[in-house]
């Protein structure tokens, strides 16, 4: 029996000594938004997503070192759209994991700059793996997958989305289409291109995305439950800013009870697929099964 505590927390340190090495040296003239770049990288958080990526690679034998880059690039492009969301003109958040936010600390011009740089960056860090990896196709396939769900097909399309409906009802059609791609496209990302750099086959890499689209679906309902019933002592971000900002979102369409219902469920789901893989799943379940049960 895995000593789940344990190995979560070596697994998180392994993942921070990894991202720690990709981030950019504060220096030249440019140098301020080197400093926001990486305020923002270093304010905390679960770094859910590259450890989603580091695990998958290794539950289908693939070595940490192709994955590296990909971690430290998918958590640039998450804290990106962290810094994008709480500027004024979207959510207007003054605080982000118990720290100023990061235009709230150097100014919304800063704000703005330090998330476009780290997408860039986050994309250089890919682009030199290349110079190192074994098996260039893989990193070819990870890289589109990357793009993809980044952008207007991915992340930025939910987030598009959500925009053009602030302040009107969402439909659940519309809600579910931004969840997929605002929440769930980075999660799905991670595990897919951790599967393709493990070397998973392609019926091994869709039960991964159908993993990948509850966890990331059921995590999105979570968090609209706990800015909710939470505080923000606790979620070290403000609570209540989905009433605040009249955003739809699945409690205040199904309640907090049903939402509740639609997590297990999802849950359930994901649980399942992974059965259905090769390999020692356990740790992987495990960290899923925290994740959208977690209460911060």
């Amino acid at each position: 029996m895995v000593d789940f505590k344990q190995l979560l927390s070596d697994r998180v340190r392994e993942t921070e000594e990894i991202i720690q090495g990709f981030l950019p040296k504060e220096e030249g003239h440019q140098r301020q938004i080197m400093e926001a770049m990486n305020y923002s990288m270093n304010a905390g958080g679960k770094r859910l997503r590259p450890l989603l990526l580091m695990e998958t690679c290794r539950l289908f034998g693939g070595e940490i070192c192709e994955a590296a880059p990909f971690m430290a690039a998918m958590e640039m492009i998450h804290t990106s759209s962290l810094i994008h969301d709480d500027l004024p003109c979207m959510d207007n958040d003054q605080y982000r994991r118990g720290k100023k936010s990061t235009w709230a600390q150097f100014g919304e011009d800063f704000g703005v700059l330090a998330g476009d740089s780290l997408i860039v960056e986050a994309f250089a860090v890919v682009a030199s793996a290349f110079d190192t990896t074994r098996y260039p196709k893989r990193a070819a396939k990870a890289l589109q997958i990357l793009a993809k769900k980044t952008g207007i097909y991915g992340m930025i399309g939910g987030q598009v989305v959500d925009v053009q409906l602030t302040n009107q009802p969402i439909p659940k059609e519309k809600l579910d289409f931004i969840y997929r791609l605002k929440t769930g496209a980075l999660l799905e990302a991670s595990m897919v291109i951790g599967a393709v750099l493990g070397g998973a086959g392609e019926e091994e890499q869709e039960k991964i995305s159908r993993i990948a689209l509850n966890v990331g679906i059921a995590f999105q309902i979570q968090d609209d439950i706990l800015d909710v019933t939470s505080s923000q002592e606790v979620l070290g971000k403000p609570t209540g800013s989905d009433e605040k900002n009249c955003k739809t979102t699945y409690v205040t369409l199904e309640g907090i009870e049903q939402a509740r219902e639609e997590v297990k469920r999802l849950s359930g789901n994901a649980k399942e697929l992974l059965a259905s893989l090769p390999g020692d799943r356990e740790f992987l379940e495990q960290i899923i099964h925290m994740l959208i049960t977690r209460e911060k």
